[in-house]
């Protein structure tokens, strides 16, 4: 047995195997925000934390949106079939996605002019804006679906990406 396949089986298969974006093909994103989103996919589908209260093991399908000012984490089995849909109000985190387009701003003009002292003060503020998502993520999700920090920093940043798009 594989190392991850080790862990899934010790973590009672409570992973994403696949993670969509509505409306992922209608918007074309900055090469940042693509990479973002790229590298978060790639690491939730790796070793991501994830059990909704309630459900059967995973592995589970998520689909992230967002509808009429509600995030909403459509949850499905790999066949495809609905488990649970929770929606959050945006508005808590509304203020932290903001900061975080205005440092993905930044770090474009940054690397633009060639300032590595200023791409490194930014990289260092978006780290410190993740782990602020993170927390909310955690507090905000508490009791609907299990997740552990890192899991909560790469839905912060699929939320900031989803939000771009619409």
């Amino acid at each position: 047995m594989t190392q991850a396949a080790g862990e899934a089986a010790a973590d009672g298969g409570h992973r994403l195997a696949f993670i969509a974006l509505d409306g992922e093909a209608l918007t074309r994103l900055s090469p940042i925000l693509e990479a973002d989103r790229a590298q978060a996919v790639a690491d939730l589908q790796a070793e991501a934390h994830f059990a909704p209260s309630g459900a059967p093991p995973g592995p589970y399908i998520l689909r992230l949106s967002i509808y009429q000012g509600r995030l909403v984490f459509d949850i499905r089995q790999l066949d495809d079939s609905p488990l649970t849909a929770i929606g959050l109000a945006l508005g808590p985190f509304r203020s932290m996605i903001k900061d975080y387009q205005m440092l993905v701003d930044s770090h474009i003009m940054a690397v633009q002019g060639g300032r590595e002292d200023r791409i490194q003060a930014i990289d260092m503020g978006r780290r410190g804006l993740h782990n602020e998502g993170a927390e909310l993520m955690l507090q905000r999700l508490r009791g609907k679906v299990s997740i552990d920090f890192a899991t909560a920093r790469r839905l912060f940043t699929l939320i900031c990406v989803l939000h771009q798009r619409i």
